[in-house]
């Protein structure tokens, strides 16, 4: 029988005794995220856990995008194209750049290109 990679069991699959392994917990005590890391990375997946959001990065992943053609492309309202690119903005995900009357969004960086990829990358598994 072939494992399933989504484990449907209700079972909370714990250990049946305790027994803390010092040894363990001393080597990785000094390299688990501080709890301040934690909720700035968990931000992070909350800002990407919203389906316009990421269409939007969808979008400036194949190309720089003005507002307005975001819009249209994504059949979203101006309003609120630009409400969920604050939001990426807020999170250093997407940046600006004006162009006279017209303003253009792209990806950040490579890591955000990169993220975006292997989250398509892992739901593709």
């Amino acid at each position: 029988m072939m494992p399933n990679k989504h484990n449907n069991d209700s079972e909370n699959l714990i250990c049946d005794i305790v027994c803390v392994h010092p040894d363990v917990v001393r080597t990785y005590s000094d390299q688990i995220l501080s709890l301040d890391r934690a909720t700035e990375l968990a931000d992070l997946f909350k800002t990407l856990g919203d389906p316009t959001r990421i269409r939007i990065m969808d979008a400036l992943a194949k190309s720089e995008f003005c507002v307005c053609d975001l819009a249209e492309l994504l059949d979203l309202s101006q309003s609120a194209t630009s409400h969920q690119l604050r939001v990426l903005r807020n999170s250093n995900l997407v940046k600006y750049r004006r162009d006279g009357k017209m303003v253009y969004y792209s990806l950040q960086d490579n890591h955000v290109q990169e993220l975006y990829r292997q989250g398509l990358e892992h739901i593709d598994e």
